[in-house]
């Protein structure tokens, strides 16, 4: 589907504006080369952010105006080691089940704290109202794919909550720090 979506956006850009499509394709493989690297399950959570700021830069090409993302990470340790692919996943899905589904679009938020010893990241997105509970197919696999890795990670530490509210929901991800060491 993100394939499908982001190829066509880049076919259109070629006609339009050539400079922008080839920076679309030069985001489109980064994400690739991030998502095939399965030997390097650990990276620093600056890496981590990037990867999901590549797929932002896409879905904003495709999706213009109607997709805004909050970034409030500022309090976390960028050097933190944590599992790839723990947040593009989510922003993918804010993109899929939220605003590809609203007309008007919508903001998402990524939200992450430290509290010296552990990291809470979160992402949030606008629903429409009357389907708050996701029913769209493919729904569970990326949060059962990252529930899986945190619990490999840490076994008994980590937790993946699902938060609703009318219009809103939320993923939140909780899980030890662990910094490289030097």
């Amino acid at each position: 589907h993100f394939l499908f979506n982001s190829m066509n956006t880049i076919a259109s850009l070629t006609r339009t504006d050539p400079e922008r499509a080839e920076e679309a394709v030069e985001d489109l493989a980064d994400l690739f080369r991030a998502n095939l690297k399965e030997a390097r399950s650990w990276i620093p959570l600056k890496e981590e952010l990037e990867i999901a700021r590549i797929y932002q830069r896409i879905e904003q090409l495709r999706l213009g105006e109607r997709l805004k993302v909050k970034w409030e990470i500022a309090e976390l340790p960028m050097r933190a080691l944590v599992p790839s692919l723990l947040v593009q996943p989510l922003l993918e899905n804010a993109v899929y089940h939220g605003i590809e589904r609203l007309p008007d679009g919508g903001s998402i938020v990524i939200a992450g704290s430290c509290d010296g010893e552990r990291i809470e990241l979160s992402v949030s997105n606008p629903v429409p109202p009357d389907d708050i509970v996701l029913k769209h197919s493919g729904n569970g696999i990326a949060l059962d794919n990252i529930q899986q890795r945190l619990q490999l990670a840490w076994p008994n530490a980590s937790r993946v909550e699902l938060q609703t509210e009318p219009g809103i929901y939320r993923v939140v991800l909780s899980f030890p720090l662990q910094e490289r060491e030097h």
